[in-house]
């Protein structure tokens, strides 16, 4: 029994559009995903140089398994915030508000990476850059589609989450890992 647009809401998805609309497509969300990690990056400048960071990494680095169910629960309220939302301007909302809490959540590990390893931050952000330059080089130039790695990367992440939460509950330190 195949399902026709009009059986799950008449939305067509962007993958069986013309090349054209695809590549448009994929533009516009490479564009809106720079825009929020600047936004998030301005956010974590302002709350160290305004020395809110500190106080709020005090808070927040008490407990770092309520960090992460954090994490995963503001993650999981935007994702559902723009997907239901029926305007533009409350998907807005939704991506402002997830990097708001998002760059909260991220105080405490800047914090501790700062005090401890001064420079890492920038050391870190010009690796991830590089990385993400050369991925998005490779999907443009190829045309390679490498949504076959969500699968893995799920089951990764599933298996650092066990990890956390066995280092918390009986007390290992995971170092480097």
């Amino acid at each position: 029994m195949e399902n026709t647009f009009a059986e799950i809401g008449g939305i067509r998805p962007v993958a069986t559009a013309a090349p054209e609309t695809r590549a448009r497509f994929i533009i516009r969300t490479y564009a809106h995903v720079f825009g929020a990690i600047m936004a998030f990056t301005a956010l974590e400048v302002v709350l160290f140089k305004s020395g809110a960071a500190e106080p709020i990494a005090a808070l927040l680095s008490r407990s770092w398994l309520l960090a992460l169910g954090g994490f995963m629960i503001v993650s999981w309220l935007a994702s559902r915030a723009a997907h239901s939302a029926r305007s533009m301007g409350a998907q807005y909302a939704a991506l402002l508000g997830f990097v708001i809490a998002e760059a909260i959540i991220f105080v405490p590990l800047l914090w501790m990476a700062n005090e401890y390893a001064p420079g890492v931050i920038g050391s870190a952000a010009l690796t991830t850059m590089i990385g993400f330059t050369g991925l998005t080089a490779i999907a443009f130039g190829t045309g390679k589609d490498f949504s076959f790695l969500g699968g893995l990367l799920k089951w990764i992440g599933f298996c650092a989450l066990g990890l956390i939460v066995a280092a918390v509950f009986f007390d290992l330190t995971l170092g480097s890992w």
